[in-house]
C-alpha cells in the first residue's frame, strides 16, 4: 500500500490546505484552494485566471504547497481509474504545451514517492520521464505558473476510467514477464540494421527475418509450456501509442504486427493508444517491432517524397496518408504470411493445439477486457501514387512476386465478426481497424 503521513491522506480526501500553513496565510489559502477547485469544475478562462491570481499572490512556498497536494490528489486518482504514467505523459504532450509536459513529470516524481512499490513497467515509464526532463527552459512568472499548473490539472481531472492493464502502484508488482533477453537481443539486432540500411529490400528481408524469430521464440514457449491451465492465464496487456498524425495507419500496423505474434490490438482513437492482449511473453517483441517499422516507413515515405519531388510533382498529405496505410496492410501481410509458413515448418503436430488454445485464450481475454469493439473505417485513402508507391516499398523484397492477397476477413482468431484491415494491390483499399467505442 502506498506510504502515506496522515496530513497527507487528510489532504488527498478533501483537499484542505496543508496544516503547516501559517494560520495567517489560511484564509487567504483557502480562497485560493476552493477557486482552483471552481476551475477544475467549470473550465473557464474566467475561472482560470481567478485561480491563477489567487495562487500567485500567496508565498511560493504556500502555493507550491497547495498545488503539489492538489496535483499528486488528481494524479493518483488518475492512476487509480486505470492510467499509467506513459499513457498521461502522451495526453498532456498530444493536447497542452512542452511546459505541461515538464511540469507534468515533476508531478509524478513527487507522487511515486509515496509508493513502497512499483511495477517493473510503471519504473521503465518513470525512467522515460525522466530522460526527457531536462528542467532547462525559461522559468515563467508566478502568474504565468499558476496558469500551466491548472491546465494541467484540468487535464488529469477530466480523464475517465479506462481498462487496467496491470496493477496500481502501490500494490504487489506482477511476476517480469517470462521474455528471454537472448531473443529479444536478436530481434533488436536485427531491426536496428532494417532501420539503418539504405536498401529496402535488406530492410524488408530483415524485418521479415525478425518475425521468423519472433514467430519460433513463441513455438518454443509453447512447447514448453503446454496448454493454458484456465481462461486469460498467461495472458497480459500493454499500451502502446498511436498518436497523430495518420494514427490509422500506426493503428493498422500494429494491429498486423500483433496478430502475426498471436496477439490482439484494440484502438483508442480519443486518447491515442492501442491496447495489445497476448500472451505475457510476446509483448515486448510486438512493441518493439511496431517501433522499428514505422521507423523504416516513415524512412521510405522521405525518399518517395523526394522522388516525386525531383520528378516535378508535389505532394500532399492524402499522399502520405494512402502511401502509409498501403505500407501498413503489404506489411502486415508480409508478415502474416512468415509467421505462418514458420509454424507449418517448425511446429511439430502436437504443439498446433497448444498454439491454438493460447489463440483462444487471447481472444477471450481481449473480449473480456473489450466487450465492445467496432470497425472504424479509415478515410483519406484517396492518392493512388501514394498508394501504389507504399505498397512497392513495402514488397520490393518478396522473392517469390506473388501479389498482394487480400487478409480473411476476422482472420487468425480474431474477434468474431470485426473485419480485418484489407486492400486491393492496384488501388486504395478501404482499410479497417478495431477501435474501442465511444
Amino acid at each position: 500500500m502506498p506510504r502515506e503521513t496522515g496530513k497527507t491522506r487528510k489532504s488527498h480526501q478533501d483537499g484542505r490546505v496543508p496544516r503547516d500553513t501559517p494560520s495567517g496565510e489560511r484564509p487567504a489559502a483557502d480562497s485560493a484552494r476552493d477557486a482552483l477547485g471552481a476551475a477544475l469544475a467549470e473550465e473557464t478562462d474566467r475561472s482560470l485566471d481567478t485561480a491563477a491570481s489567487l495562487l500567485a499572490a500567496l508565498p511560493a512556498t504556500t502555493a507550491h504547497a497547495l498545488l503539489t497536494e492538489r496535483g499528486t490528489a488528481l494524479l493518483g486518482a488518475a492512476w487509480r481509474r486505470g492510467w499509467e504514467p506513459a499513457d498521461l505523459a502522451r495526453l498532456v504532450r498530444r493536447d497542452l504545451r512542452p511546459a505541461h509536459s515538464l511540469r507534468y513529470a515533476v508531478l509524478v516524481r513527487e507522487e511515486t514517492r509515496r509508493y513502497a512499490r512499483l511495477d517493473p513497467r510503471w519504473k521503465a515509464q518513470l525512467a522515460d520521464l525522466d530522460a526527457g526532463d531536462t528542467g532547462e527552459g525559461i522559468r515563467p512568472d508566478r502568474f504565468s505558473a499558476a496558469v500551466e499548473a491548472v491546465e494541467l490539472y484540468r487535464l488529469l481531472f477530466k480523464v475517465p476510467a479506462i481498462e487496467p492493464v496491470g496493477p496500481p502502484p502501490g500494490s504487489l508488482p506482477t511476476a517480469p514477464l517470462p521474455t528471454d533477453d537472448r531473443e529479444l537481443t536478436r530481434v533488436r539486432a536485427l531491426l536496428a540494421k532494417a532501420e539503418a540500411t539504405a536498401y529496402p529490400a535488406e530492410a524488408e528481408a530483415l524485418s521479415a527475418k525478425a518475425q521468423e524469430l519472433m514467430t519460433r521464440h513463441r513455438i518454443d514457449a509453447a512447447r514448453l509450456a503446454g496448454v493454458p491451465a484456465g481462461p486469460g492465464e498467461g495472458v497480459a496487456a500493454r499500451r502502446i501509442g498511436v498518436e497523430p498524425p495518420y494514427g490509422e495507419a500506426q493503428a493498422i500496423l500494429l494491429d498486423a504486427v500483433a496478430r502475426a505474434s498471436g496477439c490482439r490490438a484494440v484502438w483508442n482513437e480519443e486518447h491515442g493508444f492501442s491496447t495489445v492482449v497476448g500472451d505475457a511473453g510476446d509483448l515486448a517483441a510486438v512493441e518493439l517491432l511496431h517501433t522499428s517499422l514505422l521507423v523504416q516507413a516513415h524512412t521510405a515515405l522521405t525518399r518517395a517524397e523526394a522522388e516525386t519531388r525531383a520528378a516535378g510533382r508535389r505532394r500532399t498529405k492524402t499522399f502520405r496518408q494512402s502511401f502509409l496505410l498501403a505500407y501498413a496492410e503489404h506489411v502486415g501481410t508480409r508478415l502474416e504470411e512468415t509467421a505462418e509458413a514458420t509454424v507449418t515448418a517448425s511446429a511439430e503436430p502436437e504443439v498446433l493445439p497448444v498454439l491454438a488454445a493460447r489463440d483462444v485464450a487471447v481472444t477471450e481475454a481481449t473480449e473480456r477486457m473489450f466487450p465492445r469493439t467496432k470497425a472504424a473505417r479509415v478515410r483519406g485513402v484517396s492518392d493512388e501514387a501514394g498508394w501504389r508507391r507504399g505498397t512497392e516499398a513495402a514488397s520490393r523484397a518478396d522473392l517469390n512476386h506473388q501479389p498482394l492477397r487480400r487478409l480473411r476477413s476476422g482472420g487468425g482468431g480474431g474477434a468474431p465478426g470485426v473485419p480485418h484491415p484489407h486492400a486491393e494491390p492496384a488501388a486504395p483499399g478501404t482499410p479497417y481497424v478495431r477501435m474501442v467505442k465511444a
